[in-house]
């Protein structure tokens, strides 16, 4: 979203105002001529105030104070048409009308004002999630990608999930995880673990000493950006992933992150994984991580996600159940699955999560191909070779 777009962001609610304006001049119209036509010992006058309060709910400083105007106007007339504008009480009545419509006028310049910050605050906020948390390309490769990230923070574009794909010499890795937290206080811990990944994909030619070189990084510099309160309690779920461009073998290796869905032949199957605690529970060492691999075909699609989508609740406190919901949606591009599940989440939750939620929807399209595929598999069942790789 560039700068113009966020300004008329901003302009708009002056726009649509412009048609609402005709619902306080009418209530001055209605209340000025029913003030004539009521008993004398009935004042409507003081009830003009209503309608630069109502301007103020939908329209800016200057509409707002021509409204108020127009109200005091509408008062002396009043006054005026009785013969008693000069009298005490009419002449108090007019300055009491007029003070409330420069008090509501300048309530709704600091409105405003501060309208016109927040929407300087969401741009930069936005660049800053452009800069952290890269948008995945369409494909690398023979990859068609399509990500979806929801955040639990209501004004926030970013939180405690993070994801990353980068092609490399032996395929295309992608990681997906989620740090302990939430919101805003996860960023700096997902800033880091998304730096780490993307300089150590292309160090390390195994999935295990990636993991131990992103566990590395993370106790070294974690120390700075957790609270002292917090101090050795935070720790990250990271799911790595490799896809080699000449194999459908697809390693895999899991730190407590919940292992993905493929999508293939209509149907949703969840991949065997053997998980590795968490980075930043035990520390790093040799050994602690298994390699699991699995077919992954042209024409298949891999789901990636976070805890934050499995573990959404409805009103009556029932998950959301995603291997079933996307079974129905096998076959899709990712796009239109991602937006489907966008969608279908969303309204199980009643349109607000209690968590971040990352998705990533990974399709091997079977009409772009690298180099020469092999079938190291004939069959579709999962492997596990240990932690080598």
């Amino acid at each position: 979203m560039d700068v113009r777009q966020v300004w008329a962001d901003a302009r708009r609610p002056w726009q649509s105002s412009h048609a609402l304006l005709l619902i306080p001049i009418a209530l001055i119209v209605v209340i000025t001529v029913v003030d004539q036509l009521v008993p004398a010992d009935v004042h409507l006058g003081p009830l003009l105030v209503i309608a630069p309060a109502i301007t103020a709910s939908f329209a800016g400083p200057w509409p707002t104070g021509l409204i108020g105007l127009l109200a005091v106007g509408a008062q002396a007339y009043i006054g005026w048409h009785f013969g008693v504008l000069f009298t005490r009480n009419v002449l108090v009545q007019i300055l009491a009308l007029a003070v409330l419509s420069v008090l509501i006028a300048c309530y709704c310049q600091v409105r405003e004002r501060r309208r016109r910050q927040l929407a300087q605050v969401r741009l930069v906020a936005e660049a800053a999630q452009h800069v952290l948390l890269w948008p995945l390309p369409e494909q690398i490769g023979s990859l068609r990608i399509a990500c979806l990230y929801l955040a639990a923070e209501a004004e926030a574009q970013i939180g405690g999930d993070l994801y990353a794909a980068t092609p490399t010499d032996s395929g295309v890795r992608v990681m997906i995880g989620d740090v302990r937290g939430k919101g805003l206080s996860a960023v700096g811990e997902a800033a880091l673990l998304i730096g780490a990944f993307r300089e150590a994909a292309h160090c390390h030619t195994a999935l295990p000493a990636l993991a131990e070189a992103m566990e590395r990084s993370m106790e070294r510099n974690l120390p700075e950006l957790e609270p002292k309160e917090e101090s050795g309690e935070r720790f990250a779920t990271v799911l790595l992933m490799e896809v080699p461009e000449d194999s459908h073998v697809t390693r895999i290796l899991s730190c407590g992150h919940p292992p993905p869905l493929l999508l293939s032949g209509g149907s949703a199957t969840t991949v065997a994984v053997h998980p590795a605690p968490p980075l930043g529970v035990d520390g790093p060492g040799p050994g602690r991580h298994s390699l699991d691999v699995f077919t992954f075909e042209p024409g298949d699609t891999l789901l990636l996600y976070t805890d934050g989508v499995i573990e959404a609740r409805d009103a009556d406190g029932s998950f959301y159940p995603l291997t079933q919901r996307v079974a129905q949606w096998a076959g899709t591009s990712p796009e239109k699955l991602v937006h489907l599940l966008r969608g279908d989440l969303l309204r199980h939750v009643g349109g607000r999560l209690d968590d971040d939620a990352a998705i990533i929807a990974l399709c091997r399209d079977p009409h772009v191909h690298g180099r020469a595929h092999t079938h190291a598999h004939s069959h579709r069942h999962l492997h596990r070779p240990g932690s080598g790789h």
